[in-house]
């Protein structure tokens, strides 16, 4: 019996262990160990093992169950944000706890809300960043799957919230994010377009207070287990063109924000062509622009995440540690004169 269920615990551990696109791997090997030194070998043994990897579960105050949060008690997990945060809304519920693993999974159920969303718990952090108030006019420019959106309307009842997605499968991926997540009177206040984010400054001018750009980048979690070797090359070489597309999809967002509204930028790279390189371009560019300091927000979730140092105070990169294993995440934070 014992050597049985071992055999089928080998079974569970080699599904969840994925296998990693070489190609990929080397790539990042080369980038990275150019970029981070030796940080990239412990980021990379978090990265290729995810069997050491977390998941957040954040509660949904839509649907709240006292039930729920003991369970998560008992199974160890404690709250992610604690420290005396900038900005941090008592409604904002989200527990993690050191050992890998991840709680069940909740299935969409037409007409019944879920009680919590899985994510990376360095995800709430653009968030965090962002300080949205009641009543603020608020965009999310590149919104799916829908989890920023999602938390978002844990921290506050925004005036107006508009949701975009450019792609149709992730745009479908979205509005069923939002059913399952956010009760019937408050959806009516949300608008899900499926415009092209680089216009949308242009189509909207000066309409918001909170711009969240969560934009399409090299996602080096899901790239490194890439399982067509054809399509992670053409990833690759595309990965090149991104930068650019991050720069207008930035400057289509500060289009749209009203002169003293602020503007979150997030990837989940390590990428520098993708993050401060990005970020640089564009202060160096837009005159009515300027860096708002994070640094007290990263102070304070420091027990819990692990920093690249030597980052501006405008920015954060959230590297994976084993225990710690968020991210990567990246977040700016400007502001429009």
């Amino acid at each position: 019996f014992f050597l049985h269920s071992l055999k089928l615990e080998n079974t569970t551990n080699r599904k969840l262990q994925k296998q990693i696109c070489q190609v990929v791997l080397d790539h990042f090997e080369k980038q990275y160990t150019t970029e981070l030194g030796d940080i990239w070998t412990s980021v990379r043994d978090v990265l290729t093992y995810p069997l050491c990897w977390q998941y957040a579960v954040l509660l949904n105050k839509f649907s709240q169950s006292a039930e729920l949060e003991n369970t998560m008690r008992v199974k160890g997990y404690h709250p992610a944000f604690q420290g005396p945060l900038p900005y941090l809304p008592a409604s904002l519920k989200c527990y993690i706890r050191r050992i890998p693993g991840r709680f069940p999974a909740q299935k969409h159920q037409a007409g019944k809300l879920k009680e919590y969303y899985l994510l990376n718990a360095a995800s709430l952090l653009p968030v965090l960043a962002l300080e949205v108030k009641d009543g603020e006019d608020v965009l999310d420019l590149c919104a799916a799957p829908g989890g920023k959106s999602v938390a978002i309307l844990q921290c506050a009842d925004p005036g107006q919230f508009h949701c975009n997605e450019y792609d149709d499968l992730r745009s479908r991926w979205l509005k069923q994010t939002i059913e399952s997540f956010i009760p019937d009177p408050l959806i009516n206040l949300i608008t899900v377009s499926k415009l092209d984010g680089r216009r949308i400054g242009d189509l909207k001018p000066e309409l918001y207070d909170k711009v969240l750009v969560d934009a399409p980048c090299s996602n080096d979690r899901s790239w490194l287990f890439s399982s067509d070797v054809q399509q992670a090359t053409l990833r690759l070489i595309q990965r090149k063109e991104l930068p650019s597309l991050q720069f207008q999809l930035i400057r289509s967002a500060i289009k749209a924000l009203r002169p003293g509204g602020s503007l979150v930028y997030s990837t989940c790279t390590l990428s520098k062509a993708e993050n401060s390189n990005v970020i640089n371009l564009i202060l160096n560019s837009c005159s009515n622009v300027m860096p708002v300091d994070i640094s007290e927000m990263a102070k304070a979730v420091s027990q819990e995440f692990t920093f690249l140092s030597g980052t501006q105070q405008h920015e954060l990169l959230v590297l994976p540690e084993k225990g710690r294993a968020w991210g990567p995440m990246y977040v700016a934070k400007l502001k429009k004169m």
